[in-house]
């Protein structure tokens, strides 16, 4: 199998593995342990098979591509370029993807996901589930989703376009588990902003630690203020 044959498969893989985690881990872990509703020991346990997932990526890369998980190496900037970055990356995020969803919201009137009400309960004053669900997400997502798949879909087809297009696309399909259309047009709009700062700067980084801090903020946020008040900006 070719090298680009082989970056084909791993992207699909990915895009595979995230979705059943997406979409049956929880199923599993009820069935496994008799949880049958979202507790905080279960959204713990589903965080960890996530981070299973990104072994074995990182696995795939090495072993079958003989490659690192990123194909671009990281460029160094300054502390300063680094919090810069962060702070600016974080606010287009954040009034951008509102913006968006509050449009949707007065256009269509959808609820606010079930499942994030929910999330709001078992989150509420779980400070440790908090940093470690947005260490997962900011870690696991960004190295999936820009630091695997953009670089290869660029590889594969030379299109810088594409890399950016698909990965997006696919982050913000993979938000569609929320059962809204707002959660998934605030994912693919984050994600084009991540992927094209990724294309320029080359630092996985930086995304890494924005979208952790965005993560972080949504949810310290709901342990203050009523849900439905933040659905304009919500965890990713």
């Amino acid at each position: 199998m070719s090298l680009n044959g082989k970056y084909s498969l791993g992207i699909l893989l990915t895009f595979v593995l995230l979705a059943i985690v997406m979409l049956y881990t929880f199923p599993l872990i009820g069935f496994i342990t008799g949880i049958k509703t979202l507790t905080a020991v279960s959204f713990f346990y589903t965080s960890m098979v996530f981070w299973i997932v990104l072994g074995l990526v990182i696995l795939y890369s090495l072993c079958v591509e003989k490659n690192s998980i990123t194909l671009w190496k990281d460029k160094k900037y300054s502390i300063a370029f680094y919090v810069g970055s962060v702070i600016c990356l974080y606010f287009i995020c954040a009034f951008g993807s509102g913006f968006l969803n509050l449009l949707i919201k007065i256009a269509t009137q959808e609820k606010t996901s079930g499942k994030l009400l929910q999330m709001h309960s078992i989150f509420k004053n779980n400070y440790f589930l908090i940093i470690f669900t947005c260490l997962t997400a900011g870690v696991v997502e960004e190295f999936l989703m820009r630091g695997y798949i953009q670089t290869r879909i660029e590889k594969i087809y030379n299109s810088p376009f594409l890399g950016i297009a698909v990965s997006s696309v696919l982050f913000g399909i993979l938000h569609s588990t929320y059962g809204t259309i707002v959660q998934v047009v605030g994912p693919l709009f984050i994600g084009i902003v991540f992927a094209v700062f990724y294309k320029r700067y080359s630092n996985i980084k930086i995304i890494i630690i924005c979208h952790f801090m965005y993560d972080f903020v949504s949810l310290m946020m709901m342990n203050f203020i009523d849900i439905k008040h933040l659905s304009a900006f919500l965890p990713l």
